[in-house]
C-alpha cells in the first residue's frame, strides 16, 4: 500500500517528530540525494501558488527526481473524467500525486482508488506541509516546542485545521480566535482533543493572544472566496494582527503568516515588516519539510 500524506494525523507522534528532526538536519547540509533517482513526481494544481508549487518541485529535483506541473487546465482533474479514473491512469505512468485542490474529498479518491503516494499541497480543509514547515520555524526560534503557545487569530480555515490536528502530534498550546460562524469544524477540534490535543477556541482575539509565544495569521479570504472579501473585511475588522495585538503577547512574541499576505487586512504593514516578524524564514522551512515528507513517503513505502 502507498503511503499518502493527507494531514497531519496521517503521523505518529514519532514521526511527526521524525520529519522535523530531518528537515532541521536536511536545512542544515543544503541536503541533496538520489532517492528519487528515475521517479517522476506529477504535481496537479487547481489552485495558483508560488510558494507550494516552487518548493515542491525544487524539492523533488533535490532528492533526484523529475517533477510534472499540472494546471487544472491541463489535467482532467474533476471535470470530463472522474476522479477515479484520473487516479488510475496516471498511477500507470507516475511514482507520486502532490495534488493542490478545492474539495478535500478530491484527495482522499485520488488517495483510494490510485496505486501512488498522494500528497496534500493544500486542500480547503487542511494544509500539512505549511503546518510543519511552521512548527520547524517556531522550533528554531524557541529551541522547542514544549510549553510554547501558539495563537492563531483569523479565519478557522485549513490553516486553523491543520493546525488543530498539530495539537494532536505536538507539545504545544494551540488556542484559535475566529468570529462565530468562521470557527473551525467541530469534529476536528473534538478529534484532536481526544488525540490529547491542548486546544481552546474562543471569539475574542485578545484573550487568544494574551502571554502568546506566538501569533499567527492567513488572509481573511481564501481563493474561491473572493466573491465574500468584502463582507468578511468587515467581519474580521478585529482579527488583525497589528501593534496592539503584539503588545499583549508574551514579551519577545513572534509573528507568523502563511503567505501571500494582504497587508493592511489581517496585519500591518509595520508589523510584516518589524523585529516580530518570522515570514521569511517560515516560507523557506515549506522546502526543507517537504524534502523530509517526501524522504518519509518513500522510505517508508
Amino acid at each position: 500500500m502507498p503511503q499518502h500524506f493527507l494531514t497531519i494525523l496521517d503521523l505518529s507522534p514519532e514521526e511527526a517528530a521524525h520529519i522535523l528532526d530531518r528537515a532541521a538536519a536536511m536545512k542544515a547540509s543544503n541536503y541533496r540525494s538520489d532517492l528519487l533517482a528515475g521517479k517522476t513526481c506529477i504535481l496537479v494544481f487547481e489552485k495558483a501558488s508560488t510558494r507550494t508549487r516552487v518548493s515542491f518541485e525544487v524539492a523533488v529535483r533535490h532528492l533526484g527526481g523529475w517533477p510534472i506541473f499540472m494546471t487544472q487546465n491541463d489535467s482532467q482533474l474533476g471535470r470530463d473524467e472522474p476522479i477515479r479514473d484520473t487516479a488510475r491512469v496516471l498511477s500507470r505512468y507516475a511514482d507520486c500525486l502532490i495534488v493542490r485542490t478545492y474539495g478535500h474529498d478530491k484527495l482522499e479518491e485520488l488517495a483510494e482508488k490510485g496505486s501512488i503516494p498522494v500528497v496534500n499541497a493544500l486542500s480547503d480543509s487542511f494544509h500539512p506541509c505549511q503546518i510543519l514547515a511552521d512548527l520547524l520555524t517556531i522550533r528554531e526560534h524557541s529551541g522547542r516546542l514544549d510549553g510554547v503557545t501558539l495563537a492563531y487569530v483569523g479565519d478557522g480555515n485549513n490553516i486553523a485545521q491543520s493546525l488543530i490536528n498539530a495539537a494532536a502530534r505536538f507539545p504545544i498550546a494551540l488556542r484559535i480566535a475566529s468570529p462565530k460562524g468562521y470557527q473551525p469544524a467541530p469534529a476536528v477540534v473534538e478529534r484532536a482533543r481526544a488525540l490529547g490535543g491542548n486546544i481552546t477556541i474562543t471569539d475574542d482575539p485578545r484573550q487568544a493572544a494574551a502571554g502568546a509565544d506566538y501569533l499567527y495569521t492567513d488572509v481573511w479570504a481564501s481563493m474561491g472566496q473572493e466573491s465574500e472579501r468584502a463582507e468578511r473585511a468587515q467581519i474580521f475588522a478585529a482579527y488583525q494582527i497589528n501593534q496592539a495585538l503584539l503588545d499583549a503577547a508574551a514579551p519577545g512574541c513572534k509573528v507568523l503568516h502563511c503567505l501571500p499576505a494582504h497587508r493592511g487586512e489581517e496585519i500591518t504593514e509595520a508589523v510584516m515588516e518589524g523585529p516580530a516578524s518570522i515570514l521569511w524564514d517560515e516560507a523557506e522551512n515549506r522546502l526543507h519539510v517537504q524534502k523530509a515528507v517526501l524522504e518519509w513517503i518513500f522510505t517508508k513505502a
